[in-house]
């Protein structure tokens, strides 16, 4: 895989124009500082693939908190530094129109783990033991910016070999034990790429040490899962490496009737918020027994969004049939207490016209009459207001009025 770098960094293709002018920037400054100055991981893998670049790694033989401050004495914005790393991010000043609007700044550095599943222990080293630290060898390249070694490749690894065979391969055999949501990162990039997971990497020995994460750590990753195009594939790939098995083995696999609907984009007369990667994770969760989605909540650390969200469409899942024949009010009353992506992922996968026409027409019909109407009648206030406009309301709902005038002759018999 012989690629001219200098060529692809320069292509506009690849990298926007005001991506490689910043780089350009920090090169410079790196090199007046004599700081060697390289771009990483992701950003060399998804170069060499020919794809376009979203991130910049960006990391110095040197301080980047220095580096930092000088970019922003020269540049303007502002510098949020993390002393303890010496790694900084660098909000760009308004005038560089650039997507995202910061940078990371690393210093090149050596990590140790304490015991499996540690968060690292760091220390300032040099680019190839930065590069010998990461996770897989397609991710352990560099390619130099600054000065006369403009495009030079790092490959320590032997990480263009493996990209070009479509390959994932950690690093050494305790990868995994230092840091087992390496096996989700490794999932995701296998099935992003069609690549194949290289087969004395991925055993089951992994598994031990994904019981020592934290919640938090797990659910970051299936995040990141749920945000992809191909999240069931991979769903499905983990669910085959055993991983789930790790925290409940009562978990179903995807169901592949689903596979279509995720990332759905609710219809615009369903007025919801879109939000896919909660959409995608209750498409997950919707055939799982309710225990195992709150045994799930709690191990897995998911936010109150999320909680609320699935254990409110299972228990709607399970009242769909009490619920078959009900009238607009009865669904009315149920629905409303329950979010709507909720509802919107449970009509993906039930297709009831209830929910349909609750999300589109129910949710929005409102009687006319008001409290202070009620009040201008001499009704005493108290609970009696409160029955008497939801009395009002289910009369529109069930098509018991139709109008002001026969809404008005049924205030009249509730007085």
């Amino acid at each position: 895989m012989q690629k001219d770098l200098p060529r692809l960094l320069r292509d506009p293709n690849l990298i926007p124009s005001e991506k490689q002018n910043l780089l350009s920037r920090i090169a410079d400054q790196a090199a007046a500082m004599n700081m060697p100055c390289y771009i990483v991981g992701g950003f060399v893998r998804d170069l060499l693939l020919g794809e376009p670049i979203n991130d910049l790694d960006v990391i110095v033989e040197g301080d980047a908190i220095e580096l930092g401050d000088a970019l922003v004495k020269k540049y303007g914005g502002k510098l949020t530094p993390h002393t303890k790393f010496r790694t900084a991010v660098w909000h760009l000043p308004s005038s560089f129109i650039i997507h995202p609007s910061s940078l990371d700044l690393i210093t090149a550095r050596k990590e140790t783990y304490s015991f499996p599943g540690a968060l690292p222990t760091v220390k300032p080293s040099t680019i190839d033991d930065d590069l010998r630290r990461r996770d897989f060898t397609i991710n352990a390249m560099a390619i130099r910016l600054d000065g006369d070694h403009f495009g030079e490749l790092l490959d320590p690894l032997n990480g263009q070999a493996d990209l070009e065979k479509k390959i994932i391969r950690v690093l050494h055999p305790l990868s995994f034990e230092d840091d087992p949501t390496r096996i989700f990162r490794a999932v995701r990039y296998a099935t992003r790429y069609s690549f194949n997971l290289h087969l004395s990497s991925f055993t089951r020995s992994v598994h031990p040490f994904l019981s020592s994460l934290s919640g938090e750590r797990i659910r970051h990753e299936l995040d990141l899962v749920f945000a992809e195009e191909k999240c069931t594939q991979m769903l499905a790939q983990l669910h085959q490496l055993g991983v789930f098995d790790v925290f409940t083995p009562r978990l179903p696999k995807f169901n592949e009737q689903y596979s279509g609907l995720i990332n759905s984009t609710p219809p615009a007369e369903f007025d919801i918020l879109e939000n896919k990667i909660l959409l995608n994770y209750l498409l997950w969760l919707a055939d799982s027994p309710l225990d195992v989605v709150e045994f799930l909540s709690s191990r897995l650390d998911f936010n109150s969004k999320l909680t609320e969200a699935s254990r409110a469409m299972l228990q709607l899942k399970n009242e769909l049939a009490s619920l078959a024949n009900a009238k607009p009010s009865t669904w009315t009353k149920r629905l409303e207490k329950i979010p709507l992506i909720a509802i919107y992922a449970l009509w993906l996968i039930s297709n009831k016209p209830a929910l349909r026409e609750f999300l589109v027409t129910w949710r929005h019909i409102k009687q006319k009459t008001n409290g202070d109407d009620l009040k201008n009648r001499g009704v005493p206030t108290g609970p009696r207001y409160k029955e008497i406009l939801l009395e009002l309301r289910n009369a529109w709902l069930d098509g018991k009025v139709k109008n002001d005038k026969e809404e008005e002759e049924l205030l009249n018999t509730l007085l």
